[in-house]
Order: structure tokens, then sequence, then C-alpha cells
């Protein structure tokens, strides 16, 4: 059984026991986070989809922590002018293990 679930903007497939990183959530390491937005879930009788979300469909996961990604190097120049900015980013995830599909 999986199921495709949309937080932070994004979309990702997830099955009970997998390990995702996401954009960051608002809930401390330990607690129990619901993703309600399922857009489909996959059973064994079949595929539902939603029109745009499966009714009554939840996610359950837990939030193992919270962290930042890899340094990526944002560095903007004019040709001809004399402008260069270099700049560093690094996006704050957090790492969630999914618990159970309820569909």
């Amino acid at each position: 059984m999986y199921a495709i679930i949309k937080t932070g903007g994004k979309q990702y497939k997830v099955q009970e026991g997998d390990v995702i990183y996401i954009e960051k959530l608002s809930a401390n390491e330990g607690e129990t986070v619901e993703f309600d937005q399922v857009l489909v879930v996959s059973k064994d009788n079949g595929i539902v989809v939603g029109n745009p979300t499966v009714a009554g469909a939840k996610v359950t996961g837990k939030v193992e922590k919270h962290g930042r990604g890899k340094k990526i190097i944002v560095f903007k120049y004019k040709a001809k002018k004399n402008y260069h900015k270099k700049q560093g980013h690094r996006q704050p995830f957090t790492k969630v293990v999914i618990e159970k599909i309820n569909a």
C-alpha cells in the first residue's frame, strides 16, 4: 500500500516505514504529524484517486529530526558592469518517518 501526499508545495510517494525529507515543519522532534492532503491511495483492490484529495484519507508520521541541507552557491553577476555577488544557502528540512496510512 502506498499513498501520494502533498506538503510544502511538493508531492511525495510514501509507504509505511519510509523516511522522507520534507520542507521544514513547525512540529518538534518526537511529535506525530498528520498529512491530510492525500492525492492518491493504492489499496489491495485498486487505486483511489482524489478530486483533488481523497476524502477521509490521512497519513501519519513521526518527526525524527530537523536539519539543514547541503550548501549551494548563488552567484550573480552582470557582464561588463563590475557587479559580482556570491551568496550561500542551506535549505531547512524535517526528517519524517511514515508510520501509518489510513484510507
